[in-house]
């Protein structure tokens, strides 16, 4: 059986990466995205890198140069974002996607230059072929080791491709600060006069993945001073707020706690607190 050979297998991944531009700058498609962007990362980098380094065809076998491939291309793009991380472009979509495809436009280039001094018989191109009589004379551990190989790629690439495209779902919490007039974690009200009027900045943002009611109380050396309530937030949504509070006794070192709810629950979710001082 004559083999059927591309020889624009160049062209073709400078195509790819140039569409894949398009699809990021000008499409919201996360599914093209993800076609797209996968063989931009996992094959093409370690693929024209090998195509560099082995012009001819003789040099490499063709799952030889597919696993290699495969293996360059991880170890070469966390390089290319390691270097990236101390510039000051930092690991970015568009820089990382900048640095990727100047790499492979590189090495395309030196592989260009490198198989124009070959004949053309000798220069690789990618070619496919099927010999059944080859197959069916091969052994029997041979044609195992292949279909094996084969499936091994298969599953990883699926595996991959299903990871990436389902988007695992975020831990579910909820932020619940205290700060000072300020804005900042700082200059809280320490010593107070009975009956005298304290505030700070309560802060809630929501993490729930969905619509959530909270609830905060208030309460000064285990008296409750004030009730919060009902504060509907939805997903990634914040709330914050100056809350006062007073206390109604001397004492030193009394707490002063908030108490966060989540929906119906008896028992806070969560508890803060600060001390005061507190005199006539």
């Amino acid at each position: 059986m004559v083999p059927i050979r591309f020889k624009y297998d160049l062209l073709l991944i400078l195509i790819l990466s140039a569409l894949l531009v398009v699809v990021i700058i000008l499409l919201p498609s996360d599914m093209l995205r993800i076609i797209l962007g996968l063989p931009f990362l996992l094959l093409f980098p370690g693929y024209t890198l090998i195509a560099a380094l082995f012009v001819k065809k003789a040099d490499l076998d063709g799952i030889e140069r597919v696993a290699l491939s495969l293996g360059l291309s991880i170890a070469v793009v966390p390089l290319l974002g390691l270097a990236l991380n101390y510039t000051p472009w930092g690991i970015r979509l568009y820089p990382v996607l900048i640095t990727v495809i100047a790499f492979t436009l590189a090495m395309c280039i030196v592989t260009w230059l490198r198989r124009r001094r070959l004949p053309g018989e000798e220069r690789f191109a990618i070619s496919f072929s099927f010999n059944t009589a080859g197959w069916m004379g091969s052994s029997k551990l041979d044609r195992a080791l292949t279909v094996l190989l084969a499936l091994a790629i298969l599953v990883a690439v699926g595996t991959l491709i299903y990871v990436i495209s389902t988007p695992k779902v975020g831990e579910k919490f909820t932020e619940f600060y205290i700060l000072g007039l300020g804005g900042k974690a700082a200059d809280y009200p320490r010593e107070l006069y009975v009956g005298q009027q304290a505030s700070v900045i309560v802060g809630i943002v929501n993490h729930e993945s969905g619509d959530t009611s909270y609830r905060v109380e208030v309460t000064v050396d285990g008296v409750k001073d004030k009730v919060i309530a009902p504060l509907t937030l939805a997903d990634k949504q914040k709330w914050e707020q100056e809350v006062s509070f007073s206390p109604s006794k001397t004492g030193d070192k009394q707490k002063v706690e908030f108490l966060l709810y989540k929906g119906a629950e008896l028992t806070p979710s969560q508890e803060l607190h600060l001390w005061i001082d507190v005199t006539e």
